[in-house]
Parts: structure tokens; sequence; C-alpha cells
């Protein structure tokens, strides 16, 4: 095990070394960089399976050190794929806004080309929709906060006319069956008022979500 672990920790960092050429490799080679890489990550994902197997087999006393060891391998290999693919998807996003640009100077318009007018009355049109949408969150979300600050407010009221309630009883020495009612009475209004807020935020999520 120890000869495949030092031989795949080696090529790790080979492909360490060679991903920082990706960026200075000029475009008819990145392609043919980027190939070997990904063949050589390929290669050590299989190596560390045969590490894994390996390392299942070491005698107890060493058998967690060693799987933490191939772990971290595999980490080290997982972190470099991704880097890869990042690298790949860059470059292609890259080219293809190079395409697009190229594309976009090589035609030739006139001075009454409708075609000219379309893209930039769809981004205008794009433009107002996407801050109307905004507007209509801002109000919304203004709207949502008074009808939840009216709620507190009702609350705070409910709890002050239920104490007193209980001080009036009090005084007139109502009996134990009234007490309970009206004490059924401020929790049912509590629960009202709480299933109300629980549905204005639903509801205030749902809007937001459909104008996003």
């Amino acid at each position: 095990m120890e000869t495949l672990y030092h031989q795949t920790n080696k090529q790790i960092h080979d492909v360490q070394s060679q991903m920082g050429k990706l960026e200075t490799t000029d475009r008819q080679s990145v392609h043919l960089l980027e190939n070997e890489l990904q063949a050589r990550i390929d290669q050590i994902f299989t190596q560390l399976e045969r590490l894994e197997i390996l390392a299942s087999k070491e005698p107890p006393n060493r058998r967690q050190n060693a799987k933490l060891r191939v772990d971290q391998l595999k980490y080290d290999v997982q972190h470099l794929q991704t880097a890869l693919r990042n690298f790949q998807h860059r470059r292609y996003a890259r080219e293809s806004q190079e395409r697009e640009r190229e594309e976009l100077m090589s035609r030739t318009f006139t001075t009454n080309d409708a075609d000219t007018s379309i893209p930039i009355d769809e981004t205008l049109q794009f433009n107002s929709s996407l801050h109307n949408a905004h507007r209509g969150m801002d109000d919304l979300i203004g709207s949502g906060s008074s009808i939840l600050n009216g709620l507190r407010d009702q609350r705070g009221t409910l709890k002050g006319t239920h104490k007193k309630m209980l001080d009036v009883a009090n005084m007139l020495g109502l009996s134990n069956t009234v007490m309970r009612l009206i004490e059924k009475r401020a929790s049912q209004d509590k629960l009202i008022m709480i299933t109300g807020m629980v549905v204005t935020c639903v509801v205030m999520f749902l809007v937001v979500k459909y104008l996003s």
C-alpha cells in the first residue's frame, strides 16, 4: 500500500503543477493539456479505489490512519477535478462571447435596418419590467411590514385587555368557570393572530418568488 500511496501522491502534485500552465497555454493547445490532465485525474481516481481496498485490509491498529490518508488524497484530487472543470467552463464562456462579438462585428447594417432596433427594444422592455418588478416587491414588503406591525400592536392590545379583564374579574369575584372562559377566548384570539401572521408571511413569500 505504501508504494501505491506515494505514487498517487506524487501524481497529484504533478497535476497541481500542470494546472498552473492552463492560463498561459495558447488557445490551439489548451484543450490538449485539458485532456491530458483529465486522463491523469481519472487514473488517480482508479488508484484511489485500489488504495481504499488496501486500507480496509490493514491491521486494526493501522486501518483508521490508512483510511484518513486515502481520504486526504481523495479530497485533493476532487479539488483538482473541480478546478479543471471551472477552468473549462470559463474558457467555453469566453470563447462563446468572442464568437458572438465577432458575429456582431461582421454584420453589416443599414440606416433603416429594422433588426438593429429589436435588441434595443427588447433590452429596454426587459429593464422596464425588471424595474417594475422590483418596485412591486418593495411595495409588497412595505405592506407586509405594516401588516405585521399591526398584528403585533393587536397582540399587545389583547394582552392588555386580557389582564384588565382578569383584574376586573378578581375584583368582582367571578367564578372559576367564567375565568376559564375568558382565558380560553384569549388563547383563541392569540391563535388567530399567529395564524394570520403565518398566512401573511406565506403569501408574501409566494408573491416575491413569483415576481423574481
